[in-house]
């Protein structure tokens, strides 16, 4: 059975460096594949590789069977690729409700605000004078609302509060439950383990785990973290 998402002996990086060599994964139709490891092994690198803003070297990535590896990120995003970078993730000069009208969105956010209003109490903000934590919430929330098939998602827990963490966990699963695969790349195991169904573990740019997480404990986990 074709998957969402497949990736073959994926190698590249930034110009004549590469920082990925020879990953390979699958992210079936909702399903979320939980991709972890130390800072500076290269999950960023893989969730640009993947959205587009960089093209491999080497390798294929397919959307349902049709190469898109050497697609650009607008093209991909076409194709429905959702995608939440770690950094510079919201336009800070304009306001939360313009950062949340951009794009195609396949529903209005409103219903987020139950779960975040601190967004609806700041609409007409703009985004640079929010916290961090609350300019990830924001880039989250427009990632939810936007019509994809895919989502890549990098470090969006990343000065979150617990609280709000745990609504992303249940924003996810909801989004999941509906078809959307998901490509999450997170530190923070309490949050990835409770959405991911697969677990691909990097270090040093190559795969060191590749499993469901039925069959990972956390200690396997830990143990990748601390190499």
């Amino acid at each position: 059975m074709t998957a969402l998402l497949e990736i073959d002996n994926l190698t590249g990086g930034y110009r004549d460096t590469n920082v990925l060599f020879d990953v390979s994964a699958r992210i079936e139709t909702g399903s979320v594949l939980g991709v972890f490891g130390r800072n500076g092994v290269g999950k960023t690198t893989l969730a640009r590789l993947v959205q587009g803003s960089l093209i491999a070297g080497a390798g294929e990535i397919r959307l349902e069977g049709s190469s898109v590896g050497t697609l650009p990120a607008y093209a991909r995003r076409e194709l429905g690729f959702g995608y939440m970078p770690q950094t510079s993730m919201v336009f800070d000069d304009l306001t939360v409700r313009e950062n949340l009208n951009l794009g195609s969105n396949r529903e209005a956010p409103d219903r987020y605000f139950e779960r975040f209003p601190r967004l609806a109490e700041r609409l007409d903000q703009p985004a640079g004078t929010m916290s961090g934590g609350e300019r990830k919430i924001l880039a989250f929330v427009r990632s939810m609302i936007e019509d994809t098939k895919l989502i890549v998602l990098d470090e969006p827990s990343e000065g979150v509060q617990p609280e709000n963490i745990y609504h992303m966990a249940d924003c996810l699963k909801e989004r999941a439950a509906a078809g959307v695969g998901v490509l999450l790349c997170e530190q923070n195991l309490t949050f990835l383990t409770s959405i991911s169904s697969w677990y691909l573990g990097l270090d040093a740019g190559t795969v060191v785990l590749n499993k469901p997480a039925n069959e990972v404990s956390g200690a396997d986990l830990r143990s990748i973290l601390s190499l």
